[in-house]
């Protein structure tokens, strides 16, 4: 969440959210699959309301409380 907070828009693509992959490298060292975890992340947001999938890797923020952080 903090990625796509740091994105700073409403609509954001998965790639914008894979340019932190070095970023997250760097935090988690033991995690050797980042993208396949970023992938797991935004299928829970989405799961939970707070993202909804729009098709070809676009996603949107749909929890106002998420929103509001940005």
């Amino acid at each position: 969440m903090k990625c796509i907070e740091r994105i700073g828009k409403e609509r954001f693509s998965l790639d914008e959210v894979y340019a932190f992959e070095d970023e997250l490298k760097a935090a988690y060292p033991g995690n050797r699959h980042i993208k396949a975890k970023i992938r797991q992340r935004m299928q829970v947001l989405r799961d939970n309301g707070y993202l909804e999938f729009l098709g070809d890797g676009v996603y949107r923020v749909t929890r106002l409380e998420f929103r509001d952080h940005q």
